[in-house]
């Protein structure tokens, strides 16, 4: 139990803060509605030449979806609407940006870390090495190299099953931080853990190690005060909260949040995963039954890789950081086996989605195995089709997902996409215990995706998220057997479940699936 509970008047207060905060957003977005059906009545009525102008611009505009690249679900819904109410969907599509989801957030555009010649090349080498070896991993990390997420080796890996562990190593870590610390986290809440956090976080502070902290406000709206920023602040850590709910109240932004999970310390050591700052994810109490979730430590050169993107990020935020770039490298050189590609991604660059085209080649270049674990499943056509010809061409397609949803209006939704994988001969698991809220991909015992990425439109086109790719390392074999664990206490999904679905389940699952880009 907590040393230091919250009194209950501040839990009130702080609830009644969340709650207007999120009223506000919500009255505002019902307020545009209801003011664009109100308009396009009265053009209807009053103003009818202009009204049937209206409607062909509307006509106009939904082509021009057509015509502009990006998400298919994301245009699909924006034509149906162009189309069946050509007046009130533009308004509401010039209101809400339609499928222009490179949102800036107030985000400045700053240039990439220079990295040394010597680096640069060495990486290049790394892409060499790797495409002898294995020419599709080769050509998957060629791929993000150019996209700015260079490949490295000299680095060694260990792989968290659970929170409780997780946090254990993590507190370890962080008391040896000599340089600096840096923390970017979804969930920051308080509870046992953050206090623990946050009593080595001061004292590392106090001597002189340089702590800075980036949190998403919507994701801290319930689970962090404005007491305990100020602690943070006054404790000497620099914090940047991630695009702040009421900032724009007056658009739908508040869609696009910061989901990343990164700790890094010194440049050296750096962690992701599906694991926030929050005491469920140790499941120090229950929410939907046991919490399973998993995070990875990496040591050595692919540490530096979440540091410039954690960098990159607070720069883009219009914060500046009291030393020059280099100052954040590496001390000393890492030792390990295999290649680590750490990796991220954001609204900023769609319609270019590193992280949707990660997993599409991933599931294309599997030959053998492919298991995927995941909370969420909402996805492109694309991503569907090629789990389904990896299970039609022989490969063991296997799916894991919660038994017990945390969401289940989004559950809903998966499920009305799990038919058409369980005829082409992919296993879904549904894991018994409780929530399985892990994020991880791995194939032919050869490769592993950790991070913090859903296999949902939200990961994909709205959430900036990060990853780790870890090729021909051992802990591929770590999260192989954890896999294996997992599955141990999961029941198999069959097609005959599916089918066997109350016909009133079905048809709000198949509603709630057109809106399925907003859940």
């Amino acid at each position: 139990m907590r040393k230091n509970r919250l009194r209950t008047p501040e839990r009130t207060e702080r609830r009644i803060s969340a709650f207007t905060s999120l009223s506000m957003c919500v009255l505002t977005v019902l307020a545009q509605i209801a003011t664009t059906l109100l308009l396009t009545h009265f053009l209807r009525e009053k103003a009818s030449y202009f009204y049937a102008a209206l409607e062909f611009i509307g006509a106009v505009a939904a082509i021009r979806v057509y015509l502009r690249p990006g998400s298919p679900s994301y245009k699909l819904v924006w034509m149906c609407l162009l189309l069946a109410l050509p007046v009130a969907g533009m308004i509401l599509f010039c209101l809400w940006g339609g499928t222009h989801q490179s949102k800036s957030l107030s985000l400045k555009k700053v240039a990439p870390i220079r990295e040394r010649e010597s680096a640069r090349m060495e990486c290049d080498n790394n892409i060499a090495r790797l495409k002898r070896q294995s020419p599709d991993w080769g050509r998957l990390a060629s791929y993000l190299q150019k996209k700015g997420f260079p490949l490295y080796r000299n680095t060694s890996a260990h792989y968290f099953s659970d929170g409780g562990a997780f946090f254990d190593d993590l507190a370890e870590r962080l008391r040896q931080a000599e340089v600096y610390i840096f923390l970017e986290y979804y969930i920051l809440a308080e509870g046992q853990v953050w206090d623990h956090i946050f009593s080595i976080l001061k004292e590392r502070a106090a001597a002189g190690v340089e702590v800075c902290i980036i949190f998403d406000d919507f994701g801290n709206l319930t689970r962090l005060s404005d007491d305990t920023l100020q602690a943070m602040q006054n404790a000497g850590i620099e914090v940047q909260v991630f695009n702040p709910v009421h900032r724009y109240v007056n658009r739908i932004y508040f869609n696009y949040r910061d989901h990343r999970k990164i700790a890094v310390i010194d440049g050296t050591t750096a962690y992701t995963g599906g694991i926030n700052v929050a005491d469920e994810y140790a499941n120090l109490y229950v929410r939907f039954g046991h919490w399973k979730d998993s995070a990875v430590r990496i040591d050595g050169d692919g540490a530096w890789g979440f540091a410039v993107q954690f960098i990159q990020m607070w720069k883009m935020m219009g914060r500046t950081l009291p030393n020059e770039d280099d100052f954040y490298r590496p001390r000393h050189g890492g030792a390990g086996v295999g290649y680590c590609q750490p990796f991220t991604d954001g609204p900023v660059n769609n319609p270019d989605n590193p992280i949707e085209e990660t997993y599409i080649q991933l599931m294309a270049s599997a030959k053998r195995f492919l298991y995927i674990t995941t909370p969420y499943y909402a996805v492109e056509d694309s991503m569907q089709k090629a789990l389904y010809i990896a299970a039609d061409a022989g490969v063991d397609v296997r799916l894991l997902v919660p038994a017990v949803p945390d969401h289940k209006l989004t559950y809903l939704v998966a499920e009305t996409y799990w038919g058409e994988l369980l005829r082409h001969g992919v296993k879904i698991y549904k894991y018994t215990p409780g929530f399985l809220h892990a994020k991880s991909v791995m194939v032919d015992r050869e490769v592993a995706l950790i991070g913090s990425t859903n296999m949902d439109y939200r990961t994909f086109q709205l959430h900036y998220e990060c990853g780790v790719l870890l090729y021909h390392m051992p802990v591929v074999e770590e999260l192989l057997e954890d896999l294996d664990n997992i599955m141990g206490q999961s029941a198999r999904y069959t097609l005959e479940e599916w089918e066997k679905r109350p016909w009133y389940r079905r048809t709000f699952a198949s509603l709630l699936r057109l809106g399925a880009i907003w859940l």
